[in-house]
């Protein structure tokens, strides 16, 4: 009873602009590959949890989209993400990169200024500036928040990713584990295939084509020593299908190439992954598609 009384549980938030770093912050807190990375802006579409358990603690991470003013309905059921994530959240860790000096929306940054919740400001990518440059962004964000906590990190590096870990451990609220202790993460198995597709794709396509692109797995079946996967890669338009299949279907297999092989790792299983291109024009604009796909309620 006295180990349930003293146990720690609450959800830190994470937000940021694109490609400030936020998920490979998420994946070097866990020490999983939980969410996929690229170089390219609004890798991250959903809100993703996950889970870091101690003996007496656990700490929900809510990894969240960049921050970004909506072109279009999908993008702004992404940024309705974000403002849910404020409801809920313990601590918030608001990441930044030497030189942003802001939110990309300003009525989200007035709002995370008026926050009562313990905030750090994690100074990101500190491995790529020099001594002078790091003072100078402490002392910004000090005038900017002066009730934050600071903290300079470099998440590619996991330098000061343990330092974080601690200090957030110890100031959770006491609470018992709002999830079970062995689950990594809130979303299903079928999400992380569908996110592994869609990696690929980012890596291996340029210009609209990735951000006109959703997958949403229609078979999942797992076996004793295979994970049999049919999944469906949707595009707004015909001439977008051709390119994601390619000449002679190069292209698709080389994104199935490379999905197999990092679903293969993460789950720590032979698969046999099936993939087709269909067209669903205006999805990201289409009420009802983006309540299929998860973007709204």
């Amino acid at each position: 009873m006295e180990e349930i009384n003293n146990h720690r549980a609450g959800y830190v938030t994470i937000i940021g602009n694109p490609n400030v770093g936020k998920s490979t912050l998420l994946n070097a807190l866990l020490g999983e590959q939980l969410s996929i990375i690229t170089p390219k802006a609004q890798t991250t579409r959903h809100r993703i949890l996950g889970m870091l358990n101690g003996d007496d603690y656990q700490i929900v991470f809510s990894d969240t989209p960049g921050i970004i003013k909506p072109a279009y309905a999908m993008q702004e059921g992404m940024m309705d993400f974000v403002k849910a994530s404020f409801e809920d959240a313990d601590v918030f860790l608001y990441l930044v990169e030497p030189g942003i000096r802001s939110l990309k929306d300003d009525d989200l940054f007035e709002k995370l200024k008026k926050v009562q919740e313990p905030l750090f400001i994690i100074v990101n990518k500190i491995d790529k500036i020099d001594q002078a440059k790091l003072e100078e962004e402490v002392n910004y964000w000090h005038g900017q928040f002066p009730n934050a906590a600071i903290l300079p990190l470099s998440a590619l590096k996991k330098v000061n990713v343990d330092m974080l870990k601690e200090r957030l451990s110890a100031m959770l609220p006491v609470n018992p584990p709002f999830f079970d202790k062995e689950d990594l993460s809130d979303k299903s198995e079928r999400f992380f295939v569908e996110e592994m597709v869609r990696e690929q794709i980012l890596l291996n396509y340029s210009k609209e084509i990735p951000y006109a692109v959703e997958v949403e797995v229609e078979e999942f079946k797992e076996e004793e020593t295979i994970i049999r996967i049919r999944a469906n890669i949707y595009t707004e338009r015909n001439t977008q299908k051709g390119i994601i299949v390619g000449a002679q279907g190069s292209m698709i297999k080389k994104t199935g190439t490379g999905a197999r092989k990092r679903m293969e790792i993460f789950f720590k299983k032979k698969v046999f992954l099936d993939l087709f291109v269909k067209v669903r024009k205006n999805w990201r604009s289409n009420e009802a598609d983006l309540k299929r796909f998860g973007y709204k309620r």
